[in-house]
């Protein structure tokens, strides 16, 4: 019996990476492809739909579809906007086009619903209905899961974990808004705040230094990971709070920095949360990595099409 396939495609700002995938969430091959020589919107396009043929040429089994994870606000697979490094893709019905030029089911969603939904599907939180995904980077990306699918509210709008207000009229965010938990608990966050304490940092000091200054016990680099842990947990105790997830999934490079990451958010948050509310969440770190994407995308054609 032939296991179902789905080909997966996760749209970055300089590459994308396309692979196929089966129900096991195993990924049998998957590849890369630069962005960088794109220019125009038409161009990507060309190149995602190569990058379908490729697929399909290789495997050569009938797939159920086929799932893309894109940045920006995406509502019924048209890209309303907010794919910030490509050119165009605003009011594009993206899944329409592939469809018509493919002939194969297309879902489409946003790049970090998509790796919650994988760390949920085939991850961190595979042995749980309802979690909260939050990926720590530059900016604070998320998802929430309930009853094993994603969560964004009316029209795909909402889900925006890293736009939670936790200090009324706060620093400035690039949202527009105030006191968002991005401005506050990201990795560039925690960077700004470092540099304010030490003021005789090296210019393109990075979080990873950080973290090695913290673990060395330097004094500016402790206070600088308290303050993040302080500020990352009172948006984690929000969540408990309102969703009382299963798991809370802390993903994005940092949350690679060792049990000791994981730990110091767990007192806290246990600390701040309700006890009722946090009585059956466990924090853990993602599992997947830089494959999140590409899986969490075949996760939702699987979910969509499977049985349709």
């Amino acid at each position: 019996m032939s296991k179902s396939h789905a080909i997966g495609i996760d749209i970055g700002g300089t590459s994308l990476k396309c692979g196929v995938v089966n129900e096991l969430g195993e990924i049998l091959f998957s590849f890369i492809v630069s962005l960088k020589e794109a220019k125009t919107e038409a161009e990507i396009i060309n190149l995602m739909i190569d990058a379908i043929k490729q697929c399909t040429d290789q495997l050569k089994e009938p797939i159920v579809g086929i799932g893309i994870g894109f940045p920006g606000l995406i509502e019924d697979d048209v890209i309303i906007g907010g794919g910030v490094n490509l050119p165009g893709f605003e009011q594009l019905p993206l899944g329409k086009i592939l469809k018509d030029r493919t002939g194969h089911n297309i879902v489409i969603d946003n790049d970090a619903n998509l790796m919650g939904l994988a760390e949920l599907i085939y991850g961190a939180a595979k042995d749980s209905t309802d979690a909260v995904f939050l990926t720590i980077g530059t900016g604070i990306g998320g998802a929430i899961m309930i009853n094993k699918g994603l969560y964004s509210g009316f029209k795909n709008r909402g889900g925006e974990l890293g736009h939670t207000v936790i200090q009324q009229n706060g620093i400035l965010c690039n949202c527009g808004g105030r006191g968002c938990l991005e401005t506050y608990a990201s990795v560039t966050a925690l960077i700004n705040y470092y540099k304010t304490q030490n003021t005789a940092a090296e210019e393109n000091i990075d979080g990873k230094t950080i973290i090695e200054k913290y673990l060395s016990g330097e004094d500016h680099a402790v206070k600088t990971m308290q303050h993040h842990f302080d500020y990352l947990a009172a948006g984690i105790v929000n969540f408990v709070n309102i969703f009382s997830p299963q798991k809370v999934i802390i993903g994005g490079g940092i949350s690679e920095a060792g049990q000791f990451y994981i730990d110091e958010l767990t007192q806290r948050v246990k600390t701040g949360a309700l006890p009722i509310s946090f009585a059956h969440s466990k924090i853990v770190a993602a599992e997947l990595g830089n494959k999140a994407g590409l899986l969490g995308a075949c996760a939702n054609a699987f979910q969509k099409f499977k049985n349709a």
